[in-house]
C-alpha cells in the first residue's frame, strides 16, 4: 500500500481541528496536562497537514513540468535541425559564389 498525501491531508487537518477543540474541553475541568497534550497533538497534526499539502503541491507542479520539459526537448531538436539546414545552405551559397567567380575570371 502506498502513502497517498491526497487522502491523508484532510485526515490530518481534521485531527488538528479536533485536538484544538479538545484543548478547550480538557482545560474547562482544570486538567492542564491533558489540555497541553491535546495542544501538542494539534500542533503536530497541523504541521503534518501543512507538510502533506506542500508535498502534494510539489507533485502537481512536477506533473505540470513534465510536458513542458518534453516540449522543450522537441524544440531543441528542431532548432538543431534548422541550424544544420542553415549551415548547409550557407555552404552551398559560398560554393556557388566561388564557382561563379572562378567562371568569370
Amino acid at each position: 500500500m502506498t502513502f497517498k498525501p491526497k487522502i491523508w491531508y484532510p485526515i490530518a487537518a481534521v485531527l488538528c481541528v479536533v485536538n484544538v477543540a479538545a484543548v478547550w474541553f480538557a482545560a474547562a475541568p482544570a486538567e492542564p496536562m491533558h489540555a497541553t497534550l491535546h495542544a501538542a497533538f494539534a500542533v503536530g497534526f497541523g504541521l503534518w497537514a501543512q507538510r502533506l499539502r506542500q508535498r502534494r503541491q510539489e507533485g502537481e507542479l512536477q506533473a505540470g513540468l513534465e510536458p513542458l520539459e518534453f516540449e522543450v526537448g522537441q524544440l531543441r531538436q528542431e532548432l538543431g535541425e534548422a541550424q544544420e539546414r542553415i549551415d548547409f545552405t550557407e555552404r552551398m551559397l559560398v560554393k556557388d559564389r566561388d564557382t561563379r567567380r572562378a567562371g568569370t575570371d
